[in-house]
């Protein structure tokens, strides 16, 4: 092994994805030499940010906590769309649905009025008429945030990527964390490969952030969980981006979320809740080798949006990292106080990735933050 501690770096950030790219641009931003390694090279397949679009909504149906953040993000989304030149976001507008007595539209309503959000509340046969391509039952209740909409998430990864790359940071792809180690005050990233020396380290390793802190004298209760969307023909018209939103339905008993045509990709479904417990190292990436994969969404889309019951364009599968409350964790190792950890997105974190990586840079280089993130703290969990 070549000894690489003499290469200091005033940050080492595990994981390069969503948080970790955005981490990555803000604190070479700042000026700090940082350093990212990950064990793909993204933006990639095989973590949680693929599958080309995520909704972005204001008015949060988990938590009134979360509109600044929200906010925040949309804010840094439209500055990174600028710095770069490239196209990150469409205005498609966000309707958020729920069956009579949905707390998730409730909380919705109440994050609206208590940070005065422009929110247009309709009734089921107001949608059904507005867009026929859907067929919502009698007693639903919708929300529409037209500021809303859908961040390319691919593209978000590789503005940040190249933009950060250009500001002096480093990163190492394919390469896998074994083991971190206090050193002085700083940390030891032990890899495959190499050992890397830093004077903080941030851990946002997706499923991975787990394993990775195996060892630390820290066990957080992460589970990863394989989740499936898949696109199906429509009707073109209907459910354009021009004038169909992205969607989340509350059914009480199943969530669900999709998004509108863009430029013929067809419509995008997939299911929030439910999924399977797995090893992120050990399962089946196959779409369609579960029946769920696609009857799941399939059936879905018979009964509320019919006319987008075409044959399956595609279908590819991704991974949720939950908390038990699906609450984020953005907090510093308990025993190691230079490692930051953010991690435990449960499926509702990448509108949030511009705000984190903000928040990142402010811990690494102020040590602490000016937003309230006292609810992803890691000590709900003692």
């Amino acid at each position: 092994m070549r000894d690489r501690l003499m290469d200091h770096y005033d940050v080492i950030i595990v994981g390069a994805g969503s948080m970790g790219m955005a981490a990555g641009y803000y604190l070479s931003k700042l000026g700090k030499r940082t350093l990212l390694l990950d064990s793909n090279d993204p933006p990639h397949s095989l973590g949680s940010h693929h599958g080309d679009t995520r909704i972005i909504r204001h008015a949060y149906g988990e938590g009134r906590k979360y509109v600044p953040l929200a906010l925040r993000a949309q804010a840094l989304w439209r500055e990174l769309e600028q710095e770069s030149g490239m196209d990150l976001f469409s205005p498609t507008g966000v309707l958020c649905v729920g069956a009579e007595g949905s707390l998730f539209i409730e909380e919705v309503v109440k994050s609206a009025k208590e940070f005065s959000l422009p929110l247009e509340i309709l009734s089921s046969d107001e949608i059904n008429v507005r867009w026929p391509g859907f067929n919502l039952p009698e007693g639903s209740v919708g929300c529409l945030e037209k500021n809303s909409g859908v961040l390319f998430s691919e593209e978000c990864i590789r503005a940040y990527r190249r933009l950060g790359l250009a500001n002096g940071m480093t990163l190492v792809p394919f390469t896998k964390v074994e083991k971190i180690e206090k050193f002085g005050e700083g940390a030891i990233v032990q890899t495959n490969s190499e050992q890397y020396v830093a004077d903080y380290v941030v851990v946002c390793s997706g499923a991975w952030t787990g394993k990775i802190l195996e060892g630390t004298g820290l066990d957080i209760p992460l589970q990863p969980t394989r989740k499936t969307v898949s696109w199906f023909e429509c009707d073109d018209f209907l459910y354009d981006s021009s004038r169909f939103p992205a969607f989340t339905i509350d059914l009480l008993d199943e969530h669900y979320y999709g998004f509108p045509n863009i430029n013929g990709s067809g419509l995008k479904i997939g299911r929030h809740d439910g999924g399977e417990k797995v090893d992120p190292d050990f399962f089946n990436r196959e779409y369609g080798v579960n029946s769920s994969d696609e009857d799941e969404a399939r059936n879905f889309i018979k009964k509320y949006l019919p006319k987008a019951n075409g044959p399956l364009i595609k279908g590819k599968t991704c991974l949720y990292t939950l908390t038990p409350d699906e609450h984020f964790i953005i907090d510093r190792h308990p025993i190691l106080s230079n490692v930051i950890i953010a991690a435990g997105f449960s499926g509702h974190g990448f509108k949030f990735a511009s705000v984190i990586g903000e928040i990142i840079g402010n811990l690494v280089t102020e040590g602490k933050t000016n937003y309230d993130i006292s609810m992803f703290s890691l000590h709900r969990f003692s």
